[in-house]
């Protein structure tokens, strides 16, 4: 059913955003990747495919290419750094073999509705080795060649140029991410990613003549050296480009965890009343020049997919963000990658050894996952229902999963009276309605229905803002 287009306006109170700003989940998935496990393993996946091959549907492929030519020292990614280009033909001859070995385990002709490479960067690989995955992808999955897929990219700049763009468009991608951050030269020395304007328009526009149907601007706020005024100069660039996405996200502070990290100084880190400033600036000068937020940190024109799904109902959220494809299981193929098969989550291996060894056993290089069971299909579905939507009838979402919605989550809803009393969301009988500036903190609101979140480490998590 097609629903009321959201409010855009937002009501910023410092202290209020500042007393909730506590670290929690994305909710990419639920249960997160935290409670994913090594008793999980390959016949486990393989029962899974054999189910989801019975309840049919697409399929959505995610490529893991973890290569960069240098690293950003705020990058949290699963990467491998290095100039040595020779390095990717082992890895892409490894990746032909779980390929193989991952389609044998689905029916053929089921379509690849949705099809993503990330990285690291994919296009530090040559011309010739993405026409060859390409290729090989599509002699053991049925690509779609009718242009009505999503088949996307992450693009640095830096490594692409018109030509790139043209063999891209060939290979069937339609839509891309283009990596930013930040414009301002001192926070790029800062950040070790030096990326003229130049050359970063220069893609998008090579994207906009070979017909690609949606650009995506990726920035970040809170790298060393912003301030609001310095940020809302790149940010004034890109809305000049007008791409039809931009994901402004926050920068999670943690070189605890994350060794390139250690070597931003943190004194040079704006301070929590700085980023919100940003992020108040952002939104404000985003809405004003006619984005629509659709959560947390997309923004996207009116006339989107996104933007339509949200208002028809059917936004989506998965490891790539927000998205429009909610029917399609989802194989991870490459170090790291997360896949979600009928009712299983599983992750590679992340070490690219580990990886070739467990593939020239002709095993699937699966390291944890699980399985969930209904309750947490049930917690799923009214995440995403809140973290898409911002609203939940619970009587007809207690109807539609056989619970009384009242009974099933009364602590949680006896909980919610805190953001109730702050103005964050508004309970009407079990309708629940997220006010606007409840949008900012829906990472906190939903994380009140995540039954496995206590007793976790919360250094595990970046801080919502």
């Amino acid at each position: 059913m097609p629903r009321m287009p959201m409010k855009q306006s937002l009501i910023f109170d410092a202290d209020l955003i500042r007393r909730h700003d506590k670290a929690g989940p994305r909710y990419t998935s639920y249960p997160t990747a935290v409670q994913f496990h090594d008793g999980f393993g390959e016949a486990d996946y393989r029962a899974q495919a054999q189910a989801s091959n019975a309840a049919g549907g697409p399929l959505s492929l995610y490529f893991h290419i973890p290569f960069c030519d240098t690293v950003c020292y705020y990058c949290a990614c699963n990467k491998v750094v290095t100039k040595d280009r020779n390095k990717a033909a082992p890895y892409l001859a490894d990746l032909y073999r779980e390929i193989e070995l991952q389609a044998s385990l689905f029916t053929p002709g089921r379509s690849v509705d949705q099809l993503h490479w990330g990285g690291g960067t994919p296009t530090f690989l040559s011309l010739e080795q993405m026409r060859e995955l390409m290729a090989v992808t599509g002699r053991y999955f049925a690509l779609r060649h009718d242009d009505r897929g999503e088949y996307s990219i992450e693009i640095d700049p830096r490594e692409a140029d018109a030509r790139t763009v043209h063999v891209l468009r060939e290979l069937g991608f339609n839509r891309m991410s283009l990596g930013v951050q930040d414009f301002d030269p001192q926070v790029q020395q800062a950040v070790n990613r030096i990326q003229s304007e130049a050359e970063t328009f220069a893609v998008l526009d090579a994207a906009r003549a070979e017909g690609f149907h949606g650009i995506s601007i990726d920035l970040i706020y809170g790298l060393p050296h912003q301030t609001s005024a310095r940020f809302l100069r790149t940010l004034d660039r890109v809305i000049e480009a007008a791409p039809d996405r931009l994901s402004i996200f926050n920068y999670a502070h943690l070189p605890e965890r994350f060794k390139p990290q250690r070597r931003i100084p943190t004194e040079a880190l704006p301070s929590a009343a700085e980023k919100l400033d940003i992020l108040q600036h952002t939104i404000e000068h985003l809405t004003g020049a006619g984005y629509v937020l659709i959560g947390m940190d997309h923004f996207a024109r009116p006339d989107d997919p996104l933007a339509v799904a949200q208002r028809e109902g059917s936004l989506h959220r998965n490891f790539q963000g927000y998205s429009t494809h909610a029917d399609c299981d989802l194989i991870g193929l490459g170090v790291s990658s997360i896949g979600q098969v009928h009712d299983c989550f599983s992750q590679n291996v992340k070490d690219v050894e580990r990886y070739h060894a467990l593939l020239a056993e002709g095993r699937l290089p699966i390291e944890r996952g699980l399985v969930v069971n209904e309750d947490d299909k049930r917690r799923r579905a009214l995440i995403t229902d809140l973290i898409c939507h911002f609203e939940l009838d619970g009587d007809a979402f207690g109807a539609a999963h056989g619970i009384d919605f009242a009974a099933y989550f009364a602590p949680e809803l006896e909980r919610l009276r805190e953001y109730v009393a702050d103005g964050l969301l508004v309970l009407d009988g079990h309708r629940i309605e997220v006010q606007p500036i409840g949008r900012l903190l829906i990472r906190n609101i939903c994380a009140t229905f995540d039954r496995y979140l206590a007793g976790q480490n919360a250094q595990r998590f970046s801080k919502v803002i």
